[in-house]
């Protein structure tokens, strides 16, 4: 299970970071401050999306099916 949860967060981890270039604001989020809502893409795998908790084309953060959802963001530039 230990395997599992690791590939999913780097799974969850790639389409993070490839919604943030494509929405990238000027400005990064404040300190405390609410993470804006945007869409993820579905994965591919069923035993992903069984895992995550969510179907169809895309899903939230929200919807993740998890006491606890973890979010590093990286400022590159």
């Amino acid at each position: 299970m230990g395997a599992i949860f690791r590939y999913s967060v780097v799974f969850v981890g790639i389409f993070l970071l490839a919604v943030g270039f494509s929405r990238a604001d000027s400005q990064p989020p404040a300190v405390g401050g609410v993470l804006p809502e945007f869409d993820l893409s579905v994965p591919i795998s069923d035993e992903h999306q069984k895992y995550l908790g969510v179907g169809g084309k895309t899903f939230t953060i929200p919807e993740i099916k998890a006491e606890v959802v973890i979010v590093e963001i990286f400022s590159m530039y």
